[in-house]
């Protein structure tokens, strides 16, 4: 038979029949004295086992062992269990994360876990404050990874709505500082936030800082997004946060 009359058999394109020449795996038959190429049911069999195999998933780089040895098809076909078993897995929690996000109406970019630190939909943040939270989760996600996000949330639990409510009024504040504000709203802001922070930062005792690369990239960000003065406020909020953190686990040590 001709190579088109092969390839149609066994399902297969003739250019991935001369693939198959190409790398030793589909010995070349001999040529008619026309010079096409003469195939016969040998070849058939040979290509209908390796469409079998690599359907399995075994790789071409290992077919030429695989299809003159038994004991190496076995054992290739454990490890081939071993990729399916974790791919099955993988794909187990990516159905979950949709699960999630469809049923928190969380966006497909950002954790489930992080969504509950978004302002809620109504909260009167601003749209560039918004995409700047937005997108500070989104950082914070991929710095913490899936277990450090889950582990975050379960640090937490209820806390991440309830601190939500209580920072809508500063959150407000915040976002209207300006070029006009005093020192002394700076400072009162400061204070306020530090004192709604508190349950959250007895929570956190122990988990460590996320690194000095980490935290810049955040302040990065924060630069780009914010008025010099939220920035600049945003930064000793932080500083003095951390002074609390290391105080109460020197406290608890």
């Amino acid at each position: 038979m001709l190579s088109s009359e092969l390839a149609a058999l066994a399902g297969v394109t003739v250019r991935t029949l001369r693939h198959y020449h190409q790398i030793g795996l589909l010995p070349e038959p001999p040529r008619s004295a026309g010079g096409y190429r003469r195939y016969d049911v040998g070849d058939l069999v040979r290509l209908l086992r390796i469409a079998r195999l690599t359907a399995l998933g075994i790789p071409l780089s290992a077919l030429p062992t695989v299809l003159d040895d038994p004991t190496a098809a076995e054992e290739l076909l454990d490890e081939l269990d071993r990729q399916a078993a974790a791919e099955i897995e993988r794909l187990k929690t990516r159905r979950a994360d949709i699960a999630a996000l469809r049923s928190s109406g969380s966006p497909p970019d950002l954790p489930p876990e992080l969504s509950v630190w978004r302002s809620p939909p109504g909260a009167g943040v601003p749209e560039d404050m918004a995409r700047l939270e937005h997108e500070q989760l989104v950082l914070l996600g991929h710095v913490l990874g899936r277990e450090g996000t889950v582990g975050l949330t379960a640090r937490l639990g209820a806390v991440g709505r309830e601190m939500l409510a209580r920072f809508e009024p500063l959150t407000t504040r915040f976002y209207a500082l300006g070029p006009d504000s005093t020192e002394e709203e700076a400072e009162s802001l400061m204070d306020d936030w530090l004192a709604a922070l508190e349950p959250v930062a007895a929570r956190l005792v122990g988990v460590s800082d996320p690194g000095p690369k980490v935290s810049a990239l955040l302040d990065e960000l924060n630069e780009q997004a914010l008025k010099p003065v939220q920035h600049r406020v945003l930064r000793r909020i932080q500083e003095r946060l951390a002074l609390v953190r290391r105080r109460n686990g020197t406290e608890q040590g």
